[in-house]
């Protein structure tokens, strides 16, 4: 009997932090469009298309959807798993639920392994740093995945032996390496060292020893095969990617083997266009060529425990040449020719110094509250997964029974190391220049961490911060250096207590807020309120308690908000005293106001307020934005009937232009173009409450073909898609030939209409449907055929 012949294909699925650390929320990011932001976007290019790949036909229709995190080995961030679990729900349970069915399948060796809690560099760590984001990594995955991992994935797979002994320590099985990170290997029945490298066999497991007897299995990836689907060819064909994995197995070695490879999961699909699809036609053509198993890890270690022993190249990794230099020097490693990395080192230098000095204090402090002040921070990953369980970690870690403004100082320590953490997330270094919004966030979390010393009384650190980073140029010349980026870029976006009570304040001036509202990651109350307006102008007074979601820090304010019309506003912000003054000072503001007095309003301002005003400007950009978005849409509803004008006078000589063949001037293709998108629009979303596509939709669509002029029909897109998705809710519910029919009318009239909308959904939706009523199949075939679907289905 021959012995076994197994693949595992190992995608790295991971992404920054991007969550502005004052908001816990991820902010629009325009270099994402036309998505939200960088997580939404390589969610939409790759997570989710990976938890519902195409397999197609001849003619590139669906013939199968399949799951490929049920066939690979992963690892996913905790940081990107956190976002997900928020943000796009239906993916991340699919991905739990993968590895689930993987382990079921695989004796309880599922195809999910754990990652390093931020993607640190653990050879540039200190030991205690290790031990933090390896424990904080391992509690994040049985909080999702509900079982113990077997294996870890170190952040771009940089090593040394400390490393290693953390993870050995911590009881994990195994880790994933580049085959140039092996130094030598031997037989563990003894004989020499031989030192190997990229010559080491891929094909096995190894054993490594630690200086205290700890243990752990490595695996190096297959580097040739793992090079040509992140740079070359296999990911352009199925047949590619296949040759590529069975070319990895040698008759010549007589035992199990394992031909395994590893890259950024990114590349099925974010990188690599359609590289999801190649992935699952790939799978599904190893299980029918039936010459190798697919496994995992866990699995394979299980039957074929290692037989060699193997020892390391420290401070190395899978994508710096120069070891781990890429993070910390400027070694040559870059993505933009003639531009230098001077800034990395620099950069590094001063996180470190804040590093020491925040420990230091931290060390003095945390003692007096806590047990052991280390231990507690390991443990403090209970309390970033659910803010809820705050109360049992104060139970478990503090000294004794603390009262209300303990609990704050303590969790104000911890938030403290948190972002201190979160500062080294590796992406900073990575790139072409500090001025890059990885760096620039990972300053947003040194920021964060210095607010919190300075407010817990060890000191004001962030002038001498700020001119250390004067050492990191940048390569842009209007930057020039770090120090630029940080008053440029971040310390105008550090938040307190003041600042959010202004958001709520300015805010509040266009929508309302509960009288508990959540305003991100703080609690703003409403203890009284008094509004007033006239003329295009508005005033707002109130009194509010501010809270920290993440500390509980509390603090009384009050505010006088006021908008003089456009974008111009202003806001005082103060502490609250006591109910006269406040009284006093709302009764004082209003009886200006009522007097028509602007001047006067904002003398009484200055009085009560004199500190820096607030103005739109402080609102968080998501908010700043809609109010800014309302300003505009209210001024360009004066000219709407202007654009209307010029089109009805102009739509009959537009027509001739174009039937002589002479360009359109521009004035009037830009009228057209504005009428014909907005009454299309306003036609389908009437889809909503039609359920087809009304006609004018048809005649208005058909007028702007006939006069070349492209519409811009995103708006309706969503008004489209929840109308197909009620259709097919009405075709699972009960598939007959009539509701088909109504589907298909609604899918080809959209098409008809010119208004793309995003099928990958409706696609996912209907094959549910498909697989789960084989009975009404013969029904259901032209909504396939509608949705893209190959006839070939038939015989799934």
């Amino acid at each position: 009997m021959s012995a076994p012949r197994c693949i595992a294909i190992h995608g790295h699925f991971y992404q920054p932090p991007r969550e502005n650390p004052w908001l816990e929320e991820v902010e629009v990011q325009d270099s994402a469009a036309p998505y939200h932001d960088w997580n939404a976007r390589v969610t939409a290019e790759c997570y989710a298309p990976n938890i519902a790949a195409r397999r197609v036909d001849d003619q590139n229709r669906i013939v199968d959807i399949v799951d490929n995190f049920e066939q690979i080995s992963f690892d996913v961030g905790p940081t990107l798993m956190s976002w997900l679990e928020r943000h796009a729900r239906p993916v991340y349970d699919k991905i739990v639920a993968s590895d689930r069915a993987s382990a079921r399948r695989r004796g309880g060796h599922g195809n999910a392994i754990a990652q390093v809690y931020n993607h640190m560099i653990m050879p540039l760590a200190t030991r205690r740093d290790k031990v933090t984001q390896v424990r904080w990594g391992l509690a994040d995955f049985r909080a999702r995945f509900g079982r113990e991992p077997e294996g870890c994935w170190l952040p771009e797979t940089a090593v040394d032996d400390e490393s290693l002994e953390v993870l050995a320590e911590e009881g994990l099985a195994f880790t994933i390496l580049a085959p140039h990170q092996a130094w030598r290997i031997r037989p563990l029945d003894g004989g020499a060292w031989e030192e190997v490298g990229e010559r080491i066999d891929p094909s096995r497991p190894y054993l490594w020893r630690g200086r205290d007897g700890q243990t752990l299995a490595l695996f190096f990836y297959d580097a040739p095969i793992s090079r040509a689907i992140a740079f070359e060819d296999a990911l352009e064909s199925s047949e590619n990617f296949v040759a590529r994995l069975r070319g990895g197995f040698s008759d010549a070695r007589p035992r199990p083997q394992l031909v395994h490879c590893a890259t950024d999961g990114e590349s099925y699909g974010h990188h690599r266009r359609f590289g999801e699809m190649a992935l699952a036609a790939a799978v599904r053509r190893i299980e029918a060529d039936g010459f190798a198993t697919l496994t995992s890890y866990g699995a394979f270690l299980a039957q074929s425990p290692p037989t060699h022993e193997a020892e390391i190249r420290q401070k190395s990794s899978w994508s710096c040449a120069h070891g781990v230099e890429r993070w910390r020097s400027d070694c040559g490693c870059r993505t933009r020719p003639g531009w230098h990395q001077r800034w990395r080192a620099p950069l590094r230098e001063a996180l470190d110094w804040l590093r020491d000095h925040v420990d230091a204090f931290y060390e003095t402090r945390a003692p007096l509250l806590l047990k052991d002040a280390w231990a507690a921070r390991d443990d403090y990953v209970e309390v970033v997964l659910d803010r809820a369980r705050r109360g049992d970690w104060l139970a478990r870690n503090g000294r004794g029974a603390l009262d209300p403004a303990a609990r704050v100082e303590t969790l104000r320590l911890l938030e403290m190391q948190r972002n201190r953490l979160l500062m080294y997330t590796s992406c900073g270094w990575f790139f072409d220049d500090v001025s890059g919004i990885e760096p620039v966030q990972n300053l947003k979390y040194a920021a964060l961490a210095l607010q919190y010393l300075r407010d817990l009384g060890g000191g004001s650190l962030e002038t001498e911060f700020a001119e250390r980073l004067a050492a990191a140029p940048s390569n842009v010349p209007e930057v020039g250096n770090a120090r630029t980026l940080w008053t440029r870029s971040v310390q105008p976006g550090m938040a307190d207590h003041r600042r959010v009570a202004a958001h709520y304040a300015i805010a509040g001036l266009f929508w309302d807020y509960p009288d508990d509202a959540l305003v991100y990651a703080w609690r703003v109350e409403r203890l009284d309120e008094a509004r007033e307006a006239y003329h295009g102008t508005a005033a707002r007074i109130g009194r509010v308690r501010v809270r920290s979601d993440l500390t509980g820090d509390t603090r009384e304010l009050i505010y006088a908000a006021l908008h003089f019309g456009g974008h111009d506003f202003t806001c005082g912000i103060r502490a609250f005293d006591d109910v006269a003054a406040y009284e006093a000072m709302k009764v004082d503001v209003l009886g200006r106001y009522a007097r028509h007095s602007m001047a006067d309003v904002v003398r009484g301002l200055d009085d009560y307020f004199p500190r820096e005003a607030y103005s739109l400007a402080h609102l968080f950009i998501e908010e700043r934005r809609r109010v800014l978005e309302h300003v505009t849409r209210t001024v360009l509803l004066t000219h709407e009937q202007a654009y209307r004008r010029i089109w009805d006078d102009s739509r009959q000589l537009v027509r001739y232009l174009r039937q002589v063949d002479v360009p359109v001037p521009e004035a009037l293709a830009l009228a057209a173009r504005h009428v014909l998108e907005q009454d299309l629009v306003i036609e389908l979303e009437q889809t909503a409450t039609l359920g087809a596509v009304p006609e004018r939709a048809f005649e208005l669509a058909d007028e702007a073909r006939l006069l070349r002029i492209e519409v811009d029909l995103t708006a309706a897109r969503p008004t489209l898609q929840a109308a197909v998705q009620r259709a097919l809710g009405d075709v699972a519910a009960a598939p007959t030939s009539e509701r088909v029919a109504r589907a298909v009318t609604l899918i080809e009239g959209a098409g008809r209409a010119g208004a793309r909308f995003h099928r990958w959904g409706a696609q996912n939706r209907f094959f549910e449907i498909w697989r789960g009523q084989p009975a009404a199949r013969p029904a259901l075939r032209p909504l396939a055929l509608a949705l893209g679907f190959s006839p070939r289905m038939e015989m799934l």
